[in-house]
């Protein structure tokens, strides 16, 4: 009979758990049930995905209408024997594949990073003997022997723990490391709250204890992770949603008229070969074989502005999906906040203090009511930091300018309140030192150590839960040293008030005894009416970043709501998002924070997750699997959704967001892997300059296409007027390669470059849904194509009236085309704002460009290789006057449009 794993171990007992999974405590399996499991359950590995072959990759690099279109301009310009440009726009498909490629060649990893969450050993109780084996070979049932520095080796139900903790804030989010007991649960109790259990991957902070195996790879709490991510579907971002859409769109378009002018010159008595050499010649006309190249070298650049801005983009197309966000789901721990727990109040007497500064940095001040306190003639406050001190078994470490705790948080944070106050812990520890300890067990909630002061007094110091503390004391110490009744009321109700700000409050005694009393034996033999004296409270919690403030704050005034979706309490969560302002998201009807917790969110219908994902700032004790159900629900109302993350817990939402934000220095490789972006500095403050060059980038595209398509579709319509009035083609198709590959890298490239633009981080996101041209930029296209048409068409039959050959006449109207791009360039540097309150220094790649197009278009006219191969001739100085002129005239029309939009638009504004 096979053995059922699938069951809630936190519900049962751990003589149940063992019963249930056929083992014996004193025993462990028998090598036959080992064997029989092996061959039943397989390794406890997590299996991998199978990764995408390269060969695959690259293809799928080619799969876009923008590629097809180019291919079609390769087989028509091989069709007319014209090599050479049919090996260019090859090799721009070619260039355009191996970019993406390059940029997107990290596989899918974040699955085979999960199998580095397992430790490498573990030591197990099998035929009574205690063993060591290799984490791989464990089984279900097999009894297992954790200790303070071990990694979990796989799920377990704990049958025996003594003062065992387990930080699981990778898994569950939880800021504080999680107290292990065995009493059993309800079924219904979340992730994070089953402390009669311990997960894979975790990592045992203090105390030891043995386990049952519960679960094993893919049947643990991170497989299930695994198995989560591999599901999570890879999203199309909006650039490449609206690309493909308008892709699709220009290629009927394209065909359309180039079979349209195909029909008409069959009707006009045209011969069919001359016929289909014009609608070819339209097709590579209008095909704007830049745009691929330009739209990936734009994201390019923008991956390279947000490194200097520690941000490192894994996918081209991220750069822009962040312009495009309209929400951010953020996990708490690490991301919002600190990750170090840190002490900012402090109740010593009957008076309450405040200490600066944040996480386990040394650097703080110590106030009262924002003056500086004296600690030379306060007994209270003197003893309870140096309680908190030296009446601890963790340290801190500096490496590289980072604090960070080896040991408990909570203990690290009472380290740091005594430095910066200026304690030292090696003069404390000289002048108390230690004799004899009492460590910290979960069902005592207290740690008492007792230290040598002088020749007649040792002093014992208790640091613990405020009840177990308070329980034990019978007065107070004043800040004169002096003992005085004990007034529990107003004890209790600073707990109270430290408590609703989401703070963990710890409270300290202290007692003295004789110098002959040097071990803590008479202390437990007091127990439990020892007559100890109330020393204080330390309140500490993991503080919000001072930058995700302020970051926060930019974000909201520019449309974008942020979300708290985290693990840890809520109380806690709804304090931190207080604190950073998410009470303040736009479209919030009301000041007042609600938070929403995991068990009440798995009690909603679909509609009512939906609704409340939506309506929600802050979600507490959230699962995994319903952060993954948060992101969904809010892209089902088409928002796109930006997930940030550090944990294992966090990576499937991450794959699953539109995009995933992983930190570089806290966040787990599986994060990471899953993640399209990485912070290089854990600053949720770069996720603003991320969105704000995202916005940059989408901006330089828009203009960029809002440039491009006036020369395809100009060069489209001088074509289409040749056939209708029977005349020979202005613009050879070789001419109109020419025209459209140097144009756009020449000119169009330098678009990208472009900085950004005054308020862009002031108007709101992108509506997901919107075309990828306003009807204001379409207009403006017609009327730029039309206007090359009039000065191209109009140049063309005029010199030729005039007695020109056609060559020169065909190189006058190609010409045309490229003076009027370059001042059309200057009009697309804003689509809104007048050239002339533009800096004509900020980009100087605008002024390169045009002199390198002016200085290749020469060549093209006055070369003679460059006459040959494309059938061009050289031009007067009238010629150049004539088509600067014309240049100076779109410029100003286009100029004038702007400003009747400008007015247009303030009108509505008032």
């Amino acid at each position: 009979m096979a053995l059922n794993t699938q069951k809630a171990w936190h519900h049962l007992s751990s003589e149940e758990a063992i019963s249930e999974l056929e083992s014996d405590l004193n025993e462990g399996l028998t090598q036959y049930k080992v064997k029989q499991r092996q061959e039943e359950f397989g390794p406890n590995s997590i299996t991998g995905q199978k990764p995408v072959p390269a060969w695959k990759r690259l293809l799928l690099q080619f799969h876009n209408p923008l590629i097809y279109i180019l291919l079609f301009a390769t087989l028509v310009t091989l069709f007319l024997k014209e090599y050479v440009d049919a090996g260019v726009i090859f090799g721009v498909v070619i260039i355009n594949a191996i970019i993406g490629f390059v940029q997107e060649s990290k596989a899918e990893e974040a699955i085979n990073s999960l199998k580095k969450m397992l430790s490498s050993s573990a030591t197990v109780l099998r035929n009574g003997q205690k063993i060591s084996i290799p984490a791989v070979e464990l089984i279900p049932g097999d009894i297992v022997f954790l200790a303070s520095g071990d990694k979990v080796p796989a799920d377990m139900r704990l049958v025996q723990c003594k003062d065992m903790q387990i930080d699981e804030s990778a898994l569950t989010g939880e800021s504080v490391a999680s107290e292990k007991s065995l009493s059993s649960l309800s079924e219904d109790t979340v992730l994070a709250d089953r402390n009669n259990m311990a997960f894979a991957g975790t990592l045992v902070t203090y105390g030891a204890g043995k386990g049952v195996v519960t679960g094993i790879g893919d049947l643990t709490e991170t497989g299930k992770i695994a198995h989560m991510i591999s599901e999570a579907k890879a999203l199309e971002t909006p650039l490449t949603r609206k690309i493909h859409a308008f892709s699709k769109l220009l290629l009927w378009v394209i065909l359309g008229l180039a079979a349209v002018t195909f029909l008409v010159g069959l009707v006009y008595g045209m011969r069919a070969s001359e016929t289909f050499i014009a609608a070819v010649a339209l097709a590579v006309a209008a095909i704007p074989e830049g745009l691929p190249a330009v739209v990936t070298i734009t994201l390019a650049i923008g991956v390279r502005r947000m490194a200097s801005r520690n941000a490192i983009i894994r996918k081209l197309s991220a750069v822009e999906t962040l312009g495009s966000t309209t929400v951010i789901c953020s996990d708490k721990t690490g991301t919002l906040t600190e990750n170090q727990m840190t002490v900012q109040k402090l109740l010593a007497g009957t008076e309450t203090y405040d200490i600066s500064g944040s996480g386990y940095q040394p650097e703080g001040d110590l106030t009262q009511s924002n003056k500086p306190v004296s600690l030379s003639d306060n007994a209270a406050l003197h003893h309870l930091l140096v309680s908190g001190l030296i009446s601890n078994d963790s340290r801190l470490k500096e490496d590289q300018g980072r604090w960070t705790v080896e040991g408990d948080p909570t203990e690290g944070a009472l380290i740091a309140s005594a430095m910066k106050a200026g304690y030292e812990l090696h003069q404390c520890e000289a002048e108390f030192k230690r004799i004899d300890t009492i460590p910290f067990e979960s069902d005592r909630q207290y740690m008492a150590t007792l230290h040598r002061m002088g020749s007649s007094n040792n002093l014992i110091y208790l640091k613990g839960s405020v009840e177990q503390i308070l329980a034990r004391c019978t007065a107070q110490l004043d800040q004169n040293g002096e003992h005085q009744a004990l007034d529990q009321d107003a004890i209790d109700a600073k707990v109270s008030e430290f408590a609703g700000q989401g703070m963990r409050v710890l409270a300290f005694a202290m007692q003295k005894v004789p110098s002959s009393e040097d071990s803590l034996d008479p202390f437990n033999q007091r127990e439990p009416k020892q007559e100890l004296v109330f020393v204080g409270l330390q309140a500490m919690i993991d503080p919000p970043r001072a930058e995700a403030i302020h970051a926060v704050e930019t974000c909201q005034k520019a449309g974008v709501r942020v979300k708290m979706i985290t693990g840890d309490h809520a109380l806690t969560a709804k304090a931190i998002a207080g604190q950073i302002g998410l009470n303040k998201n736009p479209g919030q009807q009301t000041d007042n924070l609600e938070a929403i917790t995991g068990r009440e969110l798995s009690d909603l219908s679909e509609q009512e997750v939906i609704d409340a994902a939506d309506r929600v700032s802050v979600f507490a004790r959230v699962a995994p699997e319903q952060k993954l159900q948060l992101v969904n629900a809010l892209q089902s109302r088409s928002h796109v959704v930006a997930m940030t993350g550090d944990g294992v817990n966090d990576a499937p939402a991450l794959k699953q967001a539109d995009i995933g934000i992983a930190m570089g220095i806290s966040g787990t490789e599986v994060s990471k892997e899953a993640a399209d972006m990485v912070l290089t500095d854990d600053n949720f403050s770069s996720i603003e300059a991320a969105v704000e060059e995202g916005r940059n980038v989408f901006d330089n595209l828009i203009k960029f296409i809002t440039w491009i398509l006036p020369t395809n579709m100009g060069q489209g319509l001088v074509i289409m007027m040749a056939i209708l009035f029977g005349i020979t083609l202005p613009v050879l198709p070789v001419q109109a390669l020419w025209l459209n590959m140097t144009t756009a890298v020449f000119l169009g490239l330098m678009l990208a470059f472009e900085p950004k633009e005054h308020g862009i981080m002031s108007r709101s996101p992108r509506e997901p849904d919107a075309p990828i041209l306003s009807k204001e930029m379409i207009g403006r296209i017609l009327s730029v194509s039309t206007l090359l048409l009039i000065g191209a068409f109009g140049l063309f039959q005029w010199s030729q009236l005039n007695g020109a050959s056609i060559e020169e006449s065909r190189t006058l109207a190609v010409t045309l085309f490229v003076v009027v791009q370059s001042f059309f360039l200057l009009n697309c540097r804003s689509l809104t704002s007048s050239i002339f309150h533009t800096s004509i220094n900020s980009n100087p790649w605008i002024w390169g460009g045009i002199a390198a197009m002016l200085i290749s278009q020469l060549l093209f006219i006055y070369t003679p290789l460059m006459n040959t191969l494309f059938q061009s001739a050289p031009l007067s100085l009238g010629h150049w006057l004539l088509m600067f002129g014309y240049g100076v005239m779109v410029l100003l029309l286009v100029e004038a449009e702007k400003a009747f939009w400008r007015k247009r638009h303030a009108a509505k504004a008032t």
